[in-house]
């Protein structure tokens, strides 16, 4: 079994890089919402059974782009991790203040952010279930942070990869194994 994980083309958004905690929150709603650049992107020459693509629209576009007119299964179990202002300021704070407050309280499991990291881990069990039912080799378009999550259950669950990065750049096909 043979699973290609995509991470979403890059996002047509200039993020500001000092905001309130109100600021930060729009910002990352604008963020969700925003176009993509698909320009940079190639089609996939491959055989997939199934495609799957998040509820947020960058991942459909992406697909569109990289499978071309197919069906595609949208999920919310392979969404982006959901972060917002970590503490609530009228303050102007810098972006990378914003990223690590709110991502150290996905880790720390604070009530302040939409999700913890042992709900998204719960989430990426669940849709790992879902295609090893299936059983069929498939694509699965998503987003950078939940990526690590998702490669992580896979692993779980006896597949490898030939490459293990910390970060994945937009449109970057990381393709998973399984032997029956």
């Amino acid at each position: 079994m043979k699973i290609l994980i995509i991470r979403h083309a890059k996002v047509n958004h200039v993020w500001k890089k000092w905001c309130t905690s109100s600021e930060f929150d729009e910002q990352c709603s604008m963020y969700d919402t925003a176009s993509v650049d698909t320009s940079p992107l190639n089609p996939l020459m491959c055989d997939v059974s199934d495609i799957y693509i998040s509820k947020l629209i960058r991942t459909y576009y992406t697909a569109r782009k990289m499978f071309g007119d197919k069906i595609f299964t949208r999920t919310s179990l392979i969404n982006e991790v959901p972060m917002c202002a970590g503490i609530k300021t009228s303050l102007k704070m810098p972006l990378w203040f914003w990223y690590m407050v709110a991502r150290i309280q996905w880790i720390t499991g604070s009530s302040r952010q939409p999700e913890t990291m042992d709900k998204t881990r719960r989430r990426a069990r669940i849709f790992v279930k879902k295609i090893l039912d299936k059983n069929t080799s498939c694509g699965v378009v998503t987003h950078g942070f939940f990526m690590r999550t998702l490669i992580k259950a896979l692993k779980e669950q006896g597949f490898t990869s030939d490459v293990n990065p910390l970060y994945f750049h937009n449109g970057e096909v990381i393709t998973l194994y399984r032997n029956e």
